[in-house]
């Protein structure tokens, strides 16, 4: 009897653990950048690894880094198929969903990263978050990276230096009129092909945040890096919102927990990592080159018109928030 006990014990409690494992959640996060060493990749594991711990048999995020499962290009689309929970693509990708978001490609509109911080904090940047649901996305929150610079295969202090190359751009119109202000041409290609596209001449040169430069290694393929902090780049984390809202209220509610502290968390640590990126790439004996503050207030003066440009579309409310955001 003992022995048939034991038995019956042992067969419930592994279909006890069979409906365990059948009811956790996964949450596949996509993204496509180096887990290590990068800013956005660092939080995904960090909120992964929270997850994994802290709720463990109940919710499991499984994370896929360097576009191993989409590229920011497919990913919203597959997020509203259903084929991925999770994603932190740049605010580039939003174009398609929203024309306001075109106000984090416009050059030189935030002066660090601390008046990033401060609109997107504010009632309009929050608002800007939550715009997504109409499309099946719900903005869950920011990811920082940091300041963009430009590289060439040629040296690049005067705008003109410029004139006539073609630049890696992400798919955003406003840095495709971005580059034509200066008298070049805009290739828009996913992240992934920019390493090979810049060692094969198939273009001249790119714009991207120190971390992004270091850890694809697009240096080693370049003349050298201009500190030019023309630009931001950004990451909104998005979720598929059905999904999302269809959670347990108490388990969105601890995600959403984890995620707010792992999102403070990382953010106040991007700027680090992207200066020990540009350290380590000065180390390896790599130029990078300071504008003076009058080279700078010409690459300001040459760009300016693109605002003319978008404004209509951006909204005159949403880019005076942005510009205030300095004060």
């Amino acid at each position: 009897m003992k022995i048939l006990l034991n038995i019956v014990a042992a067969t419930v409690l592994a279909f006890a653990g069979t409906v365990a494992s059948a009811e956790q959640i996964v949450i596949r996060l996509s993204y496509v950048t180096s887990p290590t060493g990068h800013p956005k990749g660092e939080a995904a594991e960090a909120f992964a690894a929270r997850v994994n711990e802290e709720m463990a048999g109940l919710v499991r995020v499984d994370t896929f880094p360097n576009s191993t499962l989409y590229n920011d290009n497919d990913v919203l689309d597959a997020m509203i198929l259903g084929d991925v929970e999770m994603a932190a693509p740049s605010l580039s990708k939003l174009e398609p969903y929203t024309k306001a978001f075109r106000v984090f490609d416009l050059p030189f509109v935030f002066e660090n990263t601390a008046a990033l911080d401060a609109f997107q904090a504010s009632e309009t940047g929050q608002e800007m978050l939550s715009s997504l649901e109409d499309f099946g996305l719900l903005g869950l929150g920011f990811w920082r990276n940091g300041m963009k610079q430009f590289s060439a295969n040629r040296p690049l202090l005067d705008p003109s230096d410029a004139a006539g190359l073609r630049f890696r751009i992400q798919s955003s119109d406003v840095l495709a009129a971005m580059v034509e202000a200066l008298g070049a041409s805009g290739q828009k290609m996913a992240f992934a092909e920019v390493f090979g596209a810049l060692q094969t001449r198939t273009v001249d040169g790119q714009e991207n945040t120190w971390s992004n430069i270091y850890t694809k290694k697009f240096y080693t393929v370049q003349d050298g890096v201009t500190a030019s902090n023309h630009g931001i780049l950004d990451y909104i984390v998005v979720a598929n919102a059905a999904f999302w809202n269809g959670l347990p209220a108490d388990i969105r509610g601890q995600l959403e927990t984890i995620f707010a502290e792992v999102t403070a968390e990382q953010n106040a640590k991007a700027q680090q990592i992207n200066m020990n990126a540009r350290d380590a790439i000065i180390a390896e004996g790599h130029e990078v080159r300071q504008l003076t503050a009058e080279q700078r207030a010409a690459w300001q003066a040459t760009m300016q018109p693109v605002y003319d440009q978008f404004v209509g579309e951006i909204g005159q409310d949403v880019l005076d928030a942005a510009i205030a955001s300095n004060g």
